[in-house]
C-alpha cells in the first residue's frame, strides 16, 4: 500500500474541498444561487491547490491533455461569478468530468472500502459495472 503523509497543509486543503462540494451542492439546490456556487468554487479550488501544492496543481491544470477541462472548467466558474449559474454549472460539470476523469477508478475502490456502502457496491449488479468501466469482460 502507498504511504500518504497527511499533514496539516493536507487536512485544511481536503477540508475546503469538502466545503467547496457542500456549497456547490447548496448553491444548486437553493436554484443556482451564484453567491453559494461562486463560493463552493473558489473553495474547491484553494482545497485542491492546498492539497495536492501548487506546483503540482498548475502542472495537472496545465497539461495538454487537460487544456479542454481547464478551459471550460475556468470559463464555467467566470460565467457563475458574472451571473449566469446555470450555464457555468453546464460548463463547470463537463469540465470536471474532463479533468478527473482518470481518478474514477481510485474513487470506485475507495468507496468499495467504505462498511455499508462498500457492501453495496459489491452487490453483482452493480459490481459488473463498476467492472465494464475498468475494461474488464464481464459475461453477460
Amino acid at each position: 500500500m502507498v504511504s500518504f503523509e497527511m499533514n496539516d497543509r493536507k487536512k485544511i486543503g481536503i477540508g475546503l474541498t469538502g466545503f467547496g462540494v457542500f456549497f456547490s451542492f447548496l448553491g444548486i439546490i437553493f436554484f443556482f444561487d451564484k453567491g453559494l456556487l461562486a463560493m463552493g468554487n473558489i473553495l474547491f479550488f484553494s482545497g485542491v491547490t492546498l492539497t495536492i501544492g501548487l506546483k503540482s496543481s498548475m502542472q495537472f491544470f496545465m497539461k495538454p491533455q487537460n487544456f479542454k477541462g481547464t478551459i471550460s472548467f475556468g470559463l464555467g466558474f467566470f460565467l457563475v461569478v458574472i451571473g449566469w449559474p446555470i450555464c457555468g454549472m453546464i460548463l463547470e460539470g463537463y469540465g470536471f468530468i474532463v479533468l478527473f476523469s482518470g481518478f474514477w477508478p481510485t474513487l470506485a475502490v475507495f468507496l468499495q472500502r467504505i462498511p455499508i456502502l462498500g457492501w453495496l457496491l459489491q452487490q453483482p449488479y452493480i459490481r459488473s459495472l463498476f467492472d465494464r468501466y475498468r475494461g474488464r469482460r464481464v459475461p453477460v
